[in-house]
């Protein structure tokens, strides 16, 4: 075996162990997302007419740009894989780029959410209030919300965070777009992220809009 032959085979092998470590990252993020949304069909199928009720009080157009955001996203993660696999780096730096500025936009638009929230006194606690009847349901209604969406905009986070620092590595030159392992790994938490909020939008603002 050559030496060229011995390091493209140590290359396959790194990259193989890193994409099957982030594959068993992302199977126990399905078990913990699993769980919450086995928990919101429980409450749901019990609650049904209550939780369409509540749906009501979320913004649908906003929910609809933000998962737009997040499929466009996907497009441009997509491409940077894409431009890591070829060793393309300006394209690579671009597409990286692209994809945190959209995730932040997502995150700007959730805050509004949440602000909007706040100020109609719909965040669960001590100062909820609520005008109609069944305030506990619909309380309950929005625990899931902020919880899920919640903890779907950490991820966020953190997937920008990671983002921001591979961008950072390719723009100082310190890490070489051919060694696509960790772009590749990385694009695969944000598709996760991404076809979780896939599941979060029509469950929590579509199911107000049946008759």
């Amino acid at each position: 075996m050559t030496e060229t032959s011995a390091h493209q085979e140590d290359m396959s092998w790194q990259r193989e162990t890193s994409l099957l470590g982030v594959w068993v990252f992302l199977l126990t993020e399905v078990l913990f997302f699993g769980g919450l949304f086995t928990g919101y069909a429980v409450y749901r199928s019990g609650y049904p007419d209550i939780f369409s009720e509540a749906s009501r009080h979320l913004n649908v157009l906003l929910g609809t740009v933000n998962t737009a955001v997040l499929l466009t996203s996907s497009l441009t993660m997509a491409f940077a894989v894409a431009s890591a696999q070829e060793g393309k780096r300006r394209p690579l730096l671009i597409y990286l780029f692209l994809t945190i500025a959209l995730g932040l936009v997502f995150l700007g638009i959730k805050s509004t959410e949440y602000h909007h929230k706040f100020v109609e006194k719909l965040i669960p606690g001590a100062h909820f209030s609520y005008s109609g009847l069944s305030t506990r349901e619909v309380q309950l209604f929005f625990s899931f919300y902020f919880v899920m969406t919640g903890l779907h905009a950490l991820h966020m986070i953190a997937g920008i965070g990671v983002l921001a620092v591979l961008a950072f590595l390719v723009w100082r030159k310190k890490l070489d777009p051919s060694r696509n392992a960790l772009v590749e790994g990385t694009g695969l938490y944000w598709h996760f992220v991404d076809v979780v909020w896939i599941f979060l939008f029509p469950l929590f603002y579509l199911i107000g809009l049946r008759a």
